[in-house]
């Protein structure tokens, strides 16, 4: 390829206005199939060829995807190009996508909930911990002292009630999951009047504990818990927060591991009991790989529902 080829500029255009065309944007595009990174670049770079090889300097959206998909399978193979035609399915119903994901601390879910937004296109991620500052900063702790403390401290700032067999600590943290559950809620209803995609994470995404009204919002919701089962692994998620956060010391965890993985046990029950997913923090690429499926197969299917609702049988016809 010359160089005059190499340098000339290509414009993404859909009526009166453009934007250039970037390997970086289209990398992140096709990654929400599941494919690493460095495999999605070479996609893109792949794409810029072909397209400097012709002589148009612009192209639509619709053209540059129909670019895209032939490279995908060039590439990287059929699995990963129907990933990308199911994709571009959702993307035409134009509702706006909520990732929820829970799991006790330690799971993964920072980590995962980044990777998503990524791959998915989403600038928003909000953690619980966040919405549970915000509720301590306007509610007393003598009036709710389960939100001034971390999930797997909660048990220390209340007292278990007589005739309760239930553990304190899951007893406490149900208290404090229901509360921050309110502000998950608030987050869901905001996403569907804006039309703005989402990801919430944190130890408070517990199943049962707050309404996802999907046929009502208009929102395209997925919910899953990630969980590590293998304790070694487990603590050296913890002891790994000590070189990333100075202020969350590991001992502080090793101290309340056990609490920790109590806590894992009852939201994975939770789960199970509402037919959320549990999805098993093996390893970061097997993970995200995991969970990328999970969030496709789960917008195919309410995007479905969608159309269903919005064409039911026999509409349009005459008798």
């Amino acid at each position: 390829m010359n160089e005059l080829k190499r340098n000339r500029p290509i414009t993404i255009s859909d009526g009166a206005s453009g934007l250039p065309f970037s390997k970086g944007l289209l990398s992140s595009q096709v990654m929400v199939t599941g494919m690493p990174q460095s495999r999605a670049f070479g996609v893109a770079e792949e794409v810029e060829r072909r397209l400097l090889e012709g002589d148009r300097s612009s192209l639509s959206s619709s053209e540059l995807a129909d670019h895209t998909l032939e490279a995908i399978r060039a590439i990287a193979g059929e699995t990963y190009a129907v990933n990308f035609l199911r994709w571009r399915q959702v993307e035409a119903l134009d509702v706006p996508l909520v990732i929820l994901i829970g799991g006790a601390t330690g799971a993964g879910k920072s980590t995962v909930a980044t990777q998503l937004a990524v791959r998915f296109g989403i600038v928003r991620v909000v953690a619980t911990d966040a919405i549970r500052e915000v509720m301590r900063a306007v509610v007393a702790d003598d009036i709710m002292p389960t939100l001034h403390v971390s999930s797997f401290e909660s048990d220390t700032v209340v007292r278990e009630q007589a005739g309760n067999e239930e553990d304190p600590l899951v007893s406490a943290f149900r208290e404090q999951a229901a509360t921050v559950g309110v502000g998950i809620r608030a987050l869901i209803e905001r996403a569907a009047r804006e039309g703005t995609s989402i990801v919430i994470e944190g130890v408070h995404v517990v199943p049962g504990f707050f309404e996802v009204d999907t046929d009502h919002l208009r929102v395209l919701a997925v919910l899953f818990v990630l969980g590590v089962e293998d304790e070694v692994r487990h603590r050296s998620h913890l002891s790994a927060r000590e070189t990333t956060t100075a202020s969350r010391p590991a001992s502080r965890y090793v101290e309340r591991f056990e609490g920790i993985r109590r806590l894992q046990r009852f939201v994975q029950e939770q789960a199970l009991a509402s037919g959320v997913p549990v999805v098993a923090n093996h390893g970061f690429d097997q993970t995200i790989a995991d969970v990328v499926d999970l969030v496709m197969e789960r917008a195919i299917d309410r995007a479905t529902r969608l159309r269903a609702a919005e064409h039911p049988p026999g509409e349009g016809r005459t008798a």
